[in-house]
């Protein structure tokens, strides 16, 4: 669990990273083409900020209660799941039809629910076993990797790959703690921080690229 020695950055990239999927969010939501893109971004948008919004809550707030926090831990935890399984929904209803899109939204929630109930249960798993969690639910869109390409075109798919390469290498520091730069300021939970903004803006920037 984090403590009063955390460093001072910890939870300061993800505070203005919700501020930014709310606003950002709310004008995809607004400005897409159509009722079924405008509803799969509003999920995309509600889980991200979800997400950015529980890991500052926990990481930034002044926590006095153990319980409080320990509460606060565990619905960080549960966010990350709620936002893979939220961006592959948004992506799915979008670029894919039919039994791609049923199977693989049964899938990702059913993972999903699985880490949630892991975290619930097991908060203090070790690092790697919770990182190992998050890649699982989050490579499922790997098997849709042939019909990324012609459903969202070239740009966006690349983007969504860059974003999910991303996301892996910011669970590998999670899992690893590395790299450790500065442990007063800038440690390895900040670099993973950073490399999430960097995945979910990649990504936003992706679904733009489909809905607008």
């Amino acid at each position: 669990m984090e403590t009063v020695s955390a460093p001072r950055l910890r939870g300061v990239f993800h505070e203005y990273a919700f501020i930014a999927a709310v606003v950002a969010g709310t004008a995809l939501v607004v400005l897409a083409d159509g009722y079924l893109e405008r509803f799969a971004v509003w999920v995309y948008a509600v889980a991200l900020a979800a997400m950015f919004g529980a890991s500052a809550l926990y990481h930034r707030f002044p926590w006095r209660s153990p319980t409080a926090r320990l509460r606060a831990r565990r619905l960080d935890h549960a966010m990350i799941f709620v936002f893979i399984a939220g961006t592959y929904t948004a992506f799915a209803l979008v670029a894919f039809e039919g039994t791609a899109r049923i199977v693989g939204l049964v899938t990702v929630w059913a993972g999903a629910t699985l880490g949630i109930v892991l975290n619930l249960a097991w908060i203090e798993a070790p690092r790697w076993l919770s990182a190992i969690a998050y890649l699982g639910v989050g490579w499922v869109g790997l098997i849709l990797i042939p019909q990324l390409f012609p459903a969202l075109g070239v740009a966006a798919a690349v983007l969504v790959i860059v974003g999910g390469a991303l996301y892996s290498v910011g669970a590998l520091a999670y899992a690893t703690t590395w790299p450790n730069p500065f442990p007063a300021t800038l440690g390895f939970h900040e670099i993973f921080h950073l490399l999430v903004v960097a995945a979910a803006a990649t990504q936003f920037i992706a679904l733009s690229l489909v809905v607008l």
